[in-house]
This record gives C-alpha cells, structure tokens and sequence, in this order.
C-alpha cells in the first residue's frame, strides 16, 4: 500500500474531433508526485508509438493507398494480467540503458504479398493494410482475446483529425481542436495568424535569462516550459 500511495490517481477526459467529451477515465500514474504544477502536472505516460513512426506509417498509407481503419480496447488497462512484481520506483543498483532502436508499438503482419501494420497508442489500435482480407482477419484475432470495439475508417485518432481523398491521393492530418486549446489556454486565441512563429536563424542564450529577483517574477506568468 506505501507503494501505491507513492503514486497518484489521474482524471482525464476523452474528446472527440470537435473537443467534445465523450467519456471520463481515470488513471494510476507511477511517481505522479514527481510532476509539477504549470508544466506537466496533468499529463500521464503510457506505452504509445513514437511519433515519427505514425508519420511513416501515414506517408506509406498515402503512398500505397492503404486501408486506414480503427479498434479501440475497451477498459484496456483491466486485460493485461501480470504475473510478475511492478515497482513504482527504480531498484537500488539496477542499471538501464536509454538507447531503443526499435518502437515497440508497432507491429507488423506479413502473409505472402499481404501486409498489415499494426499502431498502438494505449488503447486505441490503428491498422494499415492493403488487403481487407487479413484486415478482418486481424481484426478477428484481437476480438477472441479482447473486448474490442470497431471504429471502421479512421477520422480521428490521438488528437488528430485524419481525412482522405481517394480521387486526389491525398491523405491529410489536422490538429485544429489541440491548436485551438493551446492558443486558449495561454489567451492567444485571437491572434494574428503567422506562417513561421519565431524567425528563422534565432538563437536563445544566457543573456536573455532573468537577472534579478524581479525579472525572475515576472517570468513566473510567462509558462515558457510548459508551452513547448
């Protein structure tokens, strides 16, 4: 129980394309007191793919004309049962390295001339392919040991809004919803738009640090770290 009150209990809310809640969730996060306030206090970690790897699997989605649909593992956190011991906290001794070569979240199906990516970002599951053959058969896999829940083309998928164009071969990704929060929350949401926010060639430095109790103050209402 020490262990577990290390911890710390998260709410989180599901949103749909238009920011709309969908559901409530909650979370335990490991060493969640380790957060701080104004930077990352409301954010959790779980096992998701990096990234640049989704950036690939979309560019070969486009390029191949792949089918792009979704699966979403209901109550995802209640199917894994584990038989070993999780600690919150590092042991004493153990030595870890940070390289990972591989992303563990993607997982690939080869079957002849058939090809089937798998993407995994907690519970919801992105499956690339170009055959609708073992794209149901994949589909049926996952069903027979979990509780899964068919979401059929994808339109919407970790805060990004995904749209097709089968006549132009185009493939486009929006985060206009997660762009309209950051710019509200930081009051900047009637702005003038610009094509580059910063100008090319800028460079911070020390000196623009502040250098007095009062600089340093009036820095504290300017969220830098938690904005990037």
């Amino acid at each position: 129980m020490k262990d577990e009150m290390s911890s710390m209990r998260c709410n989180d809310k599901k949103k749909d394309s238009l920011g709309n809640i969908e559901r409530y969730k909650t979370r335990l996060v490991a060493k969640g007191f380790t957060q701080k306030e104004g930077i990352d206090y409301t954010e959790t970690f779980s096992p998701v793919s990096k990234k640049d790897s989704l950036r690939i699997i979309m560019a070969l989605v486009a390029h191949f004309d792949l089918e792009l649909q979704q699966m979403d593992v209901k109550t995802a956190f209640l199917n894994g049962e584990l038989e070993e011991e999780v600690y919150m906290k590092q042991l004493e001794g153990f030595l870890s390295s940070d390289e990972n070569v591989m992303d563990q979240c993607i997982y690939l199906k080869v079957s002849e001339s058939k090809v089937c990516f798998l993407v995994l970002y907690v519970d919801d599951i992105l499956l690339a392919t170009n055959d609708k053959g073992l794209l149901h058969e994949v589909k049926q896999s996952l069903s027979k040991i979990f509780d899964m829940k068919d979401m059929g083309e994808t339109s919407y998928v970790i805060g990004i809004k995904i749209y097709k164009d089968i006549f132009q071969g185009i493939l486009g990704l929006s985060q206009k919803t997660y762009i309209n929060k950051v710019l509200e929350r930081f009051q900047m949401k009637d702005c003038s738009p610009s094509v580059s926010s910063i100008v090319k060639g800028d460079r911070f430095n020390l000196k623009q640090c502040p250098k007095n109790d009062l600089e340093r103050e009036q820095m504290k209402n300017i969220p830098y770290a938690s904005t990037i």
